[in-house]
């Protein structure tokens, strides 16, 4: 019998992953940027099939995304067990800094944020060593400053946190800087993460830049503080040589974990690019690793990441994917798998509410756009298939000429596709719009001739298919009953190749007083993803 790995092991939007083993359980956390929950937390008993447990950062009031870009916000989190508590150390990019979490079950709660004003740069990461010590690691600028762009410095630093319940945490003495990467002129070493095993100190790091350049890179010293050497035939593990049209690009970010058997696996962010772009962005993968002459080796048959790796073993495990075909329902809370947009705002200023309509998502007309980076009426969720179809029931009743609500395709601020109910001259109207960089054009627009009496106007179903990179987009009275507006409409600008920056796509819910606040609102009563594959 055999273990068999389908890659990815998350698929979708789920970068920069950092894992961690407490007893037989696994637990996982990616990057959310300026997503609200952020940092979700991820468990699996067999490293293959995953289910979502929480968010580390679930409340308001834990951090401020206010004004970040949605490639902004939260950067690279590390997550480790020790004595029995879980830590999370992230960067808050633009106006935070790094911090530490800490929760004594990962489902949360997590704790506020415990900023560490001493720890400079990024990707901050925590080793717990086995004579007591704690050292803090990351990535910044070295002492002498930057040669060129990109030429960073790996550093450690003593830390104590006997007082991190108080909010403290105390750094020790000074700071070392131990690793420059490991190629010549090499940009961005960045990702560390310090391991002990056999009496050796592993740096696992990425470098390169995270995108076809990525790669992962060790180096390994008898004393932490040095001198450190690199493996000789770094990197262990890069796709860069395989080009833009490989079937998995951008491999790096990657975290090590062992389990209960011995046995090593290696998670790293990596994307599968369709047709020459990315709309899913990053993903999470996971391969085997062997030792050999005390260094590790990704053990696939390539010595690659591959989609499908079969490993022998006493059981037959296929990690079938969650969330593929999935219709949610908004009973009081948003589906852990849900996200919005930067933090949320309680009380009259509120975007959305869960709890004005039992059984609804109500989204207010409020001025925010999607355009902005303010607090919009948005809910969405990640795309995790190239093929895919997603619909919403949505019940609207414009009362001004400059309310819009209805499905989103977000990639960016400057990036999308809304398919927008609107009021032409008193009538319910419907129309395609997208926004690739400045402008916002209308791809084509529908009077639907049913608001005769507003007070009797029923919901409304609409729909988006994507196949071959080409989506479709429908609306009707019910999901039976679909009606095609357009298609034939380029999906590709809904990617990283398009929009650059650092996430992936979401489809959702909108709704927006497009620069007024409206006291008006859109419930959306359900919505259904199914992935085509």
């Amino acid at each position: 019998m055999a273990l068999i790995i389908k890659n990815p092991i998350l698929s979708g939007f789920s970068p920069d992953p950092s894992i961690c083993r407490a007893g037989d359980d696994f637990y996982l956390v990616t990057s959310t940027f300026a997503y609200f929950p952020g940092l979700p937390i991820y468990h699996s008993k067999d490293l293959t099939r995953w289910n979502q447990i929480g968010n580390a950062i679930d409340r308001p009031g834990q951090l401020c995304f206010d004004g970040h870009q949605i490639s902004e916000g939260l950067f690279a989190p590390t997550i480790r067990e020790n004595s029995g508590t879980f830590y999370i150390l992230c960067t808050l990019i633009k106006n935070g800094g790094n911090f530490i979490l800490t929760a004594k079950d990962p489902k949360g709660p997590w704790s506020d944020p415990v900023w560490l004003k001493k720890a400079g740069g990024i990707d901050p990461s925590i080793f717990f060593d086995d004579d007591g010590k704690v050292w803090y690691c990351g990535t910044d600028s070295p002492p002498e400053g930057e040669a060129y762009s990109g030429n960073k410095e790996i550093y450690i630093h003593e830390i104590d946190l006997s007082l991190l319940a108080e909010g403290k945490v105390n750094f020790l003495g000074e700071s070392k800087g131990i690793w420059q990467g490991a190629l010549h002129h090499v940009i961005w070493p960045e990702a560390p993460h310090i391991y002990k095993i056999n009496g050796w100190y592993y740096l696992l790091h990425a470098e390169g830049g995270t995108s076809l350049d990525h790669a992962v890179c060790v180096a390994r010293a008898k004393n932490i503080q040095g001198p450190w050497e690199g493996k000789k035939s770094n990197p262990i593990l890069t796709h860069r040589f395989l080009g833009r049209n490989a079937g998995i690009i951008n491999v790096g970010h990657a975290d090590l974990v062992d389990d209960t058997e011995g046995n090593w696996r290696m998670v790293l962010l990596a994307s599968r690019p369709f047709q020459g772009v990315c709309p899913l962005g990053r993903e999470t993968f996971l391969i085997p690793v062997i030792w050999e002459d005390g260094w590790p080796l990704a053990a696939t048959e390539s010595g690659m990441v591959e989609r499908q790796i079969t490993i022998n073993k006493e059981r037959q495990i296929s990690n079938k994917r969650f969330f593929e075909n999935c219709c949610d329902r908004f009973e009081g809370r948003l589906p852990l798998h849900w996200l919005v947009l930067r933090m949320p705002v309680n009380g009259k200023d509120a975007a959305f509410s869960l709890s004005e309509r039992k059984g609804a998502l109500r989204l207010f007309t409020r001025k925010a756009d999607m355009r902005g980076r303010d607090h919009p009426a948005f809910a969405g969720r990640r795309l995790r298939h190239e093929d895919w179809a997603f619909s919403a029931y949505i019940e609207f009743a414009p009362n001004a000429e400059n309310e819009t609500a209805g499905l989103i395709l977000l990639q960016s601020e400057d990036y999308q596709y809304r398919f927008e109910l609107y009021s032409d001259s008193g009538n319910l109207s419907l129309r395609l719009v997208r926004a690739a960089w400045k402008e916002d054009e209308i791809i084509t627009k529908n009077n639907l001739q049913i608001t005769e009496n507003k007070e009797k106007l029923k919901g409304i179903v609409l729909g988006v298919l994507c196949e071959e990179m080409k989506l479709s987009f429908f609306y009707g009275k019910d999901q039976y009953s679909l009606v095609c507006m357009t298609d034939n409409i380029d999906a590709r600008i809904l990617s990283t190749e398009y929009a650059g920056g650092f996430v992936g796509t979401l489809v959702g819910v909108f709704a927006s007083g497009n620069g007024k606040d409206i006291d008006n609102y859109a419930d959306v009563l359900w919505a259904e993803y199914r992935g085509l594959e």
